[in-house]
Parts: C-alpha cells; structure tokens; sequence
C-alpha cells in the first residue's frame, strides 16, 4: 500500500474476502463490467450531452493513456477540484485506470487550502474546471503550482493556456496512440492500493486526507445502491458536488453505475431547476442536504411539474428534523431516507420499508454485515445498548489511520475509528445526540472552528478568538466568531470578511457574525468554555427575533 498509509491487519483482510465484502476489482473495473453489461445504455446526462457506458469507458481510456503521455505516473497524487459534469467523471475514471491518486477537492476550495493539500500529499499536478466568470481557478492553481513547485501539470476542463493543458487535448493524444503501432500500456491497478483520498470533516485545523482503496469503495458503492433499492431501473439526480463523498459514493453516482443505472447531473439547486430535472428525465432517486430540503419544501414548484417517477428522497451530511422527513415523503410522494455517513468509512441508512418513527427519527443502521460499532464513554469503555456516549467503527470499508498518521488518537488500539458522533443505539439503529468535538455543521459542510480561528488570529487587530456554531433556521447552524480585540483597536464584521476573502479559504468556512468581547469564560483548568459562547449567541439570537 502507498507509503503513509495504514492497511486493514491481514486477518481482517482475509476475512473480508472470504465474505465478499472485497472483490479485488478496481473502480475502473467496475466501470468496464457495468459497460459490458449494457454499453449502449445513457451512463451520464449533463444537459444535451449524454455519455453511454461504452462512451464514459473509452473515453476514460483514452484519457488514462494521455495521462501517462503527460508524464503521470501510478500513486502519484493529483488535487482533483473539478465541478460537476461529464468532464468530472471521465477524469476521475481515467486516474483510476492510470492507478494515480485525486485528492478529492471541492470548487468551493481556495488557494491557501489547496496548496496546504499539496504538501501534505505531494501532489504533482492540479485538475481544475474552466474559468468562469464569477471564478478563474485556472488563475488560481497557476498561482498554487508558482507557490508550490512540486506540482508539475495544471489540467483544465477548459482551454488550454500558458502553463495549462487541456483535459480534450489530452484524451485526443490518447485516443491516437491507442490507434498507433506501439500504443500505451497501462497496468491494471490494484485492488488492495490506494484509489483515492478524500477530505476529513476536520475537527482540529485543516481536514486531513482519507485514504480509501479500490476494495472498500466498490464495496461501499455496491451496498449503498443496494440498501437504496438501485438497479438498471434507476435515475438518480447528482445536485451536489460530486467530488464529495455523499454524492459519489453513497450510494450517488459510482453507487448508480455498479447497478447500471443513469446519472443525471442537475443543472441548478434550486427548486425549479431540480423539479423540472425530475420530470424531463423522470428521476427515481435524488440526494439533498438540510438546507435544500427547507427551500425546496418552502418553494411554489409543486403542482408545476410531474414528480410522479420519484421513488426514494435522500437526505445526507447532517440530520432532518422529523417534520420535515414527513413532509418530503407528503409532498414529493416518495419514500424517505436518511443517509448518515463520514469520509472515513461507515455509512449507515434508514430502510425502506421501515416504519414511520424509524424513518423519521433514526439516522439508519450500518450497511454492512461486517460493520462492528459500538458505543464508548469518555474513557473508550463501551456502553451498554441505549446509552448515550461516542460512536466508534470498523469494518470493511472504514479506514485504519489517515494519512501520514495524522490523528491517530482518533483510533483505537483494536482499529475502531472514533467518530466524534455522539449517539444512542437501539435495535441496532443509531440515534444522533450531538458531537464530541468542536465542528460546525453548516448544511453538511463540516467547518473546523480551529482551523478558522487560526485565520482569524492572523488580523493585526485580533488578540484572540472563538468561533463557535450558531444555530440557523436554514443551515442548522452557521459560525460566529468571538474576538478579543488588541488595545485600542475596532474591527468590524466586513472588514474581518474581507481579510479572510484575501487569506484564500472556502466561503462556506467565512464566519458569518461577529461577536467582539472583552473576555471569554474560562474553566478552571484555564480552558474557553466554548458551551457558554454558544449559549450566549443562541440566546442573543432568541432575543433578537423578539
């Protein structure tokens, strides 16, 4: 396995093949097995463009061999931070035949992320989509690659440029030495080796980066789509960004593949691009986030469009409220899911089928057979079934360490990853209480308040700060920022937004109030009682609604 990363004990390993949990294939032969299933079925619809699944497979082909004419190589790592599209899939297909490594960005990510990311994984070229006009990141990952230069090739699914090829151009050299005399050989890649590595929710600083091979995620794509009810009958709605974990692979995109269903890839999040998405393609399956499922429910489209085809409503990334999972299944006349999950590995899921006070009051059960949990007190000692104390996982497709041994006291000694999630288990389904740890859980996107306190306290004018999760009607909860201020300075809220803007970091990280106090409370042992802050925001919030 890629150095820096912690492989599955052997006896754990053999087990899971022996069970079949593993089924030593990649996530390109995945792909080529669906495609020989039925390769002349719509694998991808983006707008007027459609990509059959012999269409996706050769063009994946054709790129992975371009790939290595450029110079890349197996295992080496790339920061992958395409937007949705065709454009998207064929890259990330064409890696996985390549056997090299996407470190799976967002298009929300900025510079200063970006290049941290470098670093730690020693990325060598950077994917980004075309520029548009509200955002040239092809500008920016010439910035990364000046700033950073281990990084060799910048990729755009756009025009090529000045120190930027083109995603086209490389597949089309490809395609002509595949039809030369001594084409390019690639090897098949790996089930066992790494195939691609994913952000951390990053509960202390930056997210770390989650190394997930081949084995784990067709297995974790496999039994989502089944536990989801997908089959060569489904279409499922990609709305989110596909490069997240939820979306690819829970079950998402790669979980409609394997099944040879068809993925559709949404235009627009609101709820008149989405409901007229169903209708047109008569979608059987759509994933959302809380915030999306509040607008979309609040919204005047229903009534305007047939959503008749719609089976199972998926909701991911953080909990539904009960009266809004009643509501979804009331007003799009469809079956209701909830999808509770982490980079890291375990994903659990409500069934269906399931009665109604499970459906709309418990995040599911693990998916697999070979999922263990249990629930663990402060101490790691585990509880019995009904208490309340952290969640811990291991299993098939949960991972043994980051990488480069980044937080390992996330780990347990016998391989559990702590979640962080605090919950309580009955009948073997989970029932979220709260977290462990300090995270922000905006709509799904996770926020590190340490990692945003370290960009604030760069501000000349701050002295020290505590950003802390305030709650919101729509997001569930949003940051505020809590600054002491250096002597005889004032700082308002614009001008911190504007410093952080510069410092090149996602916009959903931005802190969106700003509290400035004299000082915080303090525990005893000299710790910010963070619970307080939030307390007084929430209250002041109360007070402010009258």
């Amino acid at each position: 396995m890629l150095p820096g990363c912690v492989p599955w004990p052997e006896e754990f390993a053999r087990r899971y093949r022996e069970r079949g949990y593993w089924r030593g294939i990649s996530l390109f032969e995945l792909l080529r097995q669906s495609a020989a299933r039925t390769p002349g079925k719509t694998a991808l619809i983006d707008g007027e463009r459609r990509l059959s699944y012999a269409e996706l497979l050769s063009q994946s082909e054709d790129l992975a061999a371009g790939l290595v004419a450029l110079g890349l190589r197996p295992l080496e790592r790339v920061i992958f931070q395409f937007s949705n599209g065709l454009e998207l899939m064929v890259a990330f297909f064409a890696l996985m035949r390549a056997g090299v490594i996407p470190v799976m960005a967002l298009p929300a990510h900025r510079g200063g992320e970006i290049g941290h990311w470098v670093e730690h994984a020693g990325a060598v070229a950077h994917f980004v989509a075309a520029a548009t006009p509200k955002f040239d990141c092809v500008a920016m990952a010439r910035g990364v690659a000046a700033a950073h230069p281990v990084i060799r090739y910048v990729v755009t699914a756009g025009p090529a440029g000045e120190g930027v090829t083109a995603l086209e151009a490389l597949r089309a050299q490809g395609r002509q030495s595949g039809a030369a005399a001594a084409p390019i050989t690639l090897p098949e890649p790996s089930a066992d080796e790494v195939a691609l590595m994913l952000l951390s929710g990053g509960t202390t600083g930056m997210p770390k980066l989650i190394p997930r091979t081949h084995n784990d995620y067709v297995y974790a794509a496999t039994q989502t789509g089944i536990i989801t009810g997908f089959g060569p009958d489904t279409v499922f709605l990609a709305v989110l960004p596909m490069a997240h974990n939820y979306t690819l692979c829970c079950p998402g995109v790669l979980g409609t593949l394997v099944h040879n269903g068809t993925v559709v890839i949404a235009e627009s999040t609101t709820a008149e691009a989405v409901f007229a998405a169903i209708a047109r393609h008569r979608v059987t399956a759509v994933g959302a986030t809380v915030p999306l499922v509040a607008k979309w429910l609040d919204s005047d489209q229903f009534g305007r469009h047939d959503l008749s085809s719609l089976r199972v409503f998926i909701n991911g990334g953080a909990k539904l409220p009960p009266e809004l999972r009643r509501r979804v299944e009331e007003r799009f006349g469809c079956e209701y899911q909830e999808n509770f999950g982490t980079g890291e590995g375990l994903v659990s899921i409500t069934r269906l089928g399931d009665p109604e006070p499970v459906r709309f009051l418990s995040s599911g059960r693990p998916i697999s057979e070979g999922d263990e949990i249990k629930v663990i007190d402060e101490h790691g000692n585990e509880l019995p079934e009904g208490r309340i104390g952290e969640l811990a996982a291991r299993g098939p497709y949960t991972i043994r360490g980051y990488y480069k041994a980044e937080a390992a006291d996330a780990f347990t000694d016998d391989g559990f990853y702590r979640m962080g999630d605090i919950v309580r288990v009955v009948d073997g389904y989970l029932y979220l209480e709260g977290r462990r740890k300090d995270l922000i859980n905006r709509g799904g996107e996770k926020i590190s308040c340490e990692e945003v306190e370290d960009y604030i306290l760069a501000h000349p004018k701050v002295m020290s700060v505590c950003v802390v999760a305030m709650p919101d009607a729509v997001f569930g909860e949003k940051a505020c920022a809590f600054a002491i201020l250096r002597e005889g300075c004032e700082l308002a809220f614009e001008e911190l937004v504007a410093f952080l803007r510069a410092r090149e970091i996602a916009r959903f990280k931005l802190p969106e109030r700003l509290e400035i106090v004299n000082e915080f409370p303090i525990s005893p042992a000299g710790k910010i009682l963070r619970r307080e802050l939030r307390a007084r925001i929430a209250q002041q919030l109360q007070s402010e609604r009258g």
